[in-house]
């Protein structure tokens, strides 16, 4: 009997992966957050300094940025299903161990460790999307797990926010990492193993030697700090630039703010459903996918610097449309990486693209802080990301070729194809 290949798996089977993957996102990016939920009462009960807690908050970077690439050679080479079963274990205990530290130093290692855990979450997902649907179906397939990454938010402002203030932050810590453990039962139950992969010609030291050299790539690396950057400023300041820079209350930041996230991975799934019809319409991936991220990113540009200039009545409609744009730009970022890639290369590659798109996660807050400390003042912070954005479309458009896979040196060099 013929057994089934990744991609003529049951649509059921599929759609639970895709539930399953958009889940461990959104807990990803919850138990990234909750540290800058809890820090004002953290830094009161363990009498930290403002440069302590600074470094609490960027520690996890630390190891999540540098991990990226060997979490992508991880995923490609070692079934992905227990690669992410195991990071996954990692970074749900780092949390609830959070809740019974009581100093400095053990916090900075805990939240390495919850780096180093959530490492394999981007590589993992998007290896198992490359490898299991096809072009015209991994717009939806990644905007469908990418909804978690919004959403982490968005949960994280509503739930976690409530519950610390009613509970305390340890017991929120406590809860948050063995509750985040259920979602190994219907992972390991669920989850078929991966039809390997050909190797192909290129080995490992080959395979990144195409990237590395490749126009395309390095065009998507470079648009992925650029959506990244205008991404970690909200997720870092948008609570305080609510509160402090529009005076608003906390109740109202907090349904401003959730609904600028969940508007956001609302317009992922959206767009990324849209862009797979018109694909199956006729339509050519790289003229479909590349227009959708351009133009989104471009008026997410727009919306961005009018944020600090509009009126407090138009602030909360002009947020509004940073989240729908924001999902609108994303919800086919991965299915660009995945057509370049290949199946066999879809972990690396994603672990290089990480890479160099997380240091935004040093630069936007950072920046955003020093500016704030000479200007008193948003308006340039959120110009600067704005035109960062900008320059992340003009890079699509310019420098990213033709959506094909790269499948040997004869591809080293990439012509640009118009959006």
């Amino acid at each position: 009997m013929r057994h089934l290949s990744s991609q003529e798996q049951p649509r059921s089977a599929g759609f639970r992966i895709l539930l399953l993957l958009g889940l461990a996102i959104l807990i990803n990016y919850i138990d990234r957050s909750n540290l800058s939920i809890a820090a004002p009462l953290l830094k009161d009960e363990l009498r930290l300094s403002a440069t302590q807690l600074g470094t609490l908050l960027s520690a996890f970077f630390w190891a999540y940025t540098c991990l990226q690439i060997p979490c992508g050679w991880l995923v490609d080479h070692f079934e992905v299903k227990w690669v992410l079963a195991l990071g996954f274990l990692l970074w749900c205990a780092a949390t609830a161990v959070t809740s019974a530290l009581h100093g400095f130093a053990g916090l900075l290692a805990v939240r390495v460790i919850l780096g180093v855990g959530e490492s394999v979450a981007v590589p993992a997902s998007v290896k198992i999307i490359g490898t299991r649907f096809t072009e015209r179906e991994r717009g939806f397939a990644g905007a469908i797990v990418l909804t978690g990454l919004s959403l982490g938010p968005c949960v994280g402002i509503l739930v976690g926010g409530t519950a610390i203030a009613r509970f305390g932050w340890r017991p929120f810590f406590l809860a948050l990492g063995l509750i985040g453990l259920l979602w190994l039962l219907p992972w390991l139950a669920w989850m078929p193993r991966t039809t390997p992969t050909p190797t192909g010609t290129a080995g490992p030291n080959g395979a990144f030697r195409l990237m590395l050299l490749n126009r395309s790539a390095w065009g998507l690396f470079v648009e992925q700090f650029c959506y990244n950057y205008c991404s970690y400023l909200l997720i870092t300041w948008l609570p305080f630039y609510l509160v402090r820079g529009r005076n608003f209350s906390l109740a109202r930041m907090t349904k401003i703010g959730a609904l600028v996230f969940l508007l956001a991975a609302i317009s992922a799934a959206l767009w990324g459903k849209l862009s797979d019809r018109w694909i199956c319409a006729g339509h050519s991936p790289t003229r479909v996918r590349k227009t959708v991220l351009i133009l989104g990113q471009t008026v997410l540009g727009v919306s961005l610097i009018a944020s600090p200039l509009v009126p407090d009545t138009l602030c909360p409609w002009i947020l509004a449309a940073v989240g729908v744009c924001q999902g609108w730009t994303v919800s086919n970022m991965w299915a660009i990486s995945q057509t370049l890639a290949g199946p066999r290369r879809a972990g690396r590659w994603m672990g290089m693209q990480n890479f160099v798109g997380n240091f935004a996660g040093f630069v936007a807050p950072a920046l955003t802080g020093f500016l704030l400390d000479r200007t008193g003042k948003f308006h340039w912070p959120f110009f600067i990301a704005g035109a960062v954005v900008w320059a992340g479309a003009l890079c699509m458009g310019v420098v990213v070729g033709p959506l094909e896979q790269i499948a040997s040196s004869t591809a080293i060099t990439a012509t640009a194809e118009p959006a």
